[in-house]
């Protein structure tokens, strides 16, 4: 039960460095910036591999690079659906 609290957090923290590091806002606020983190670390863990520091179950960078890329895929997509809306 502990380990999944410390896997939201975590995942919050990186959702939100993420969004800060690109100045985007996510989408959803802090339920966005979990699930940005959470889906960001395991992309990127899929992508780049586990290297660099270990906070609980998430290794740093590659968790970090990848919620960047999902944040900026996100925000061009609801770019592209605001404008075809407009």
């Amino acid at each position: 039960m502990f380990s999944f609290i410390w896997y939201i957090i975590i995942g919050g923290i990186l959702g939100w460095l993420a969004g800060l590091i690109i100045k985007k806002d996510v989408p959803g606020g802090i339920i966005g910036n979990i699930i940005a983190g959470i889906v960001g670390a395991w992309l990127g863990s899929l992508i780049l591999g586990d290297w660099g520091w270990k906070v609980s179950s998430f290794y740093v960078f590659p968790a970090l690079i990848g919620c960047i890329v999902l944040i900026l895929i996100v925000s061009f997509i609801m770019k592209m659906m605001s404008s075809k809306t407009a």
